[in-house]
């Protein structure tokens, strides 16, 4: 399946490289505060949308660590596709090494022309978006392969996020960015998505000293009961938006 240059960005590259000599992304590695990140992340989306019997479309999957989890969530079956070819055969090596084989199966793929004959109980796209050329057309391109979608993306409206996407050289070399909720909002209508339910969670940074993660982290609960503070405290949105 080839890409046009419009449709590729050079963070597919940078995420080969990251894969090829860490043999994982940095996001999924054992690191004290990226577990607690994605620990949240993860129970965050078991809440809003039980996984269990599920047949999941997991768009973006990478090094496939998180579409293992859906797996061990209950779901049935998880086909993960991501334009990086290292990261897919990574993510395939995992699931043969963990005996889920049968249930996550992975490949290659464009968001904006798969040629997918099945059809889904829910799309995942888990901080996805955000390294997108084009995230709306992104979700157009997809929205026939299932009613439901499961989004999960860096909060748009808090400034340590807004700080560190512009100065941080990893940030900057994944070309990574944030969206305002209601952008994303309008985006999933434009793509026939009209149920739409988003919650503000996790207040602990994928990368920090343990002792910040540890104060972060004893805190959050409290931080995401505040309607406003949560808006602007807590590190990501989780949506899900159904036709």
């Amino acid at each position: 399946m080839i890409m046009t240059k419009e449709q590729i960005k050079e963070n597919v590259s940078a995420f080969n490289q990251d894969v090829s000599k860490g043999g994982s992304y940095v996001y999924t590695q054992e690191r004290f505060s990226s577990i607690l990140a994605n620990k949240r992340i993860t129970e965050a989306f078991e809440a809003l949308y039980p996984m269990t019997g599920k047949r999941l479309l997991d768009l973006g999957c990478g090094d496939g660590a998180y579409s293992l989890e859906l797996v061990n969530l209950g779901a049935t079956l998880v086909l993960g596709v991501d334009p990086a070819e290292a990261a897919v055969a990574v993510a395939s090596e995992k699931a043969i090494q963990r005996n889920m084989a049968a249930q996550a199966r992975f490949q290659t793929g464009n968001i904006y022309a798969l040629t997918l004959q099945e059809h889904f109980d829910c799309i995942v796209l888990r901080g996805v978006l955000h390294h997108l050329p084009d995230a709306a057309e992104a979700l157009k391109a997809v929205s026939h392969l299932a009613d439901t979608i499961l989004i999960m993306e860096p909060n748009g409206t808090n400034p340590v996020v807004k700080i560190i996407e512009k100065t941080s050289q990893y940030h900057i070399e994944h070309e990574e960015q944030s969206f305002l909720l209601s952008t994303i909002r309008r985006w999933l209508c434009d793509a026939g998505f009209s149920k739409i339910r988003c919650v503000h969670v996790n207040l602990v940074p994928m990368f920090c000293p343990d002792w910040m993660a540890k104060v972060c982290k004893s805190i959050e609960p409290a931080i995401e009961a505040i309607p406003v503070l949560r808006n602007i405290a807590c590190g990501q949105y989780i949506i899900l938006a159904s036709k």
